[in-house]
C-alpha cells in the first residue's frame, strides 16, 4: 500500500475516483503475497501490482467496472491450472483472490 499512497493522493487532489485491488488470499503458488495492492483511477491509470503483470489487465477492467457501477465491490478470483498458466502469463499457477472496492477517503 505504501508504494501507491502518493499516486492515490495525487489522483484524489485532481478529482479522480480511485479503486483499490488487494490480494487477500493465495492458493498454491502465487506471484504476490496477500496485501499486494494495485490502484486504478477513473481515467485508467494504474499504480502498484497484484500479480507481477500476469493478470493486471483483467484487474484493471474489473476495477473500472467497480468505478462505473457495473460491478459490485467484492472478491474476484483468478486461478489457472499449471498447464493453462503459461498460456496466459501466470507462470506460477495457483489461484489469486482479490478484493476490489472504490476508495472513499
Amino acid at each position: 500500500m505504501r508504494e501507491v499512497i502518493n499516486d492515490i493522493e495525487r489522483w484524489r487532489k485532481a478529482g479522480k475516483r480511485v479503486a483499490i485491488a488487494r490480494v487477500v488470499d493465495v492458493e498454491g503458488s502465487g506471484p504476490r503475497d496477500p496485501g499486494a495492492t494495485m490502484v486504478v483511477n477513473d481515467a485508467g491509470e494504474v499504480a502498484g501490482s497484484v500479480s507481477g503483470g500476469c493478470v493486471e489487465g483483467a484487474v484493471l477492467m474489473e476495477a473500472l467496472s467497480v468505478l462505473e457501477g457495473t460491478r459490485q465491490p467484492g472478491v474476484i478470483t483468478f486461478g489457472y491450472s499449471d498447464d493453462e498458466a503459461f498460456a496466459v502469463g501466470l507462470t506460477c499457477g495457483g489461484t489469486l483472490h482479490l478484493f476490489i472496492e472504490e476508495l472513499n477517503w
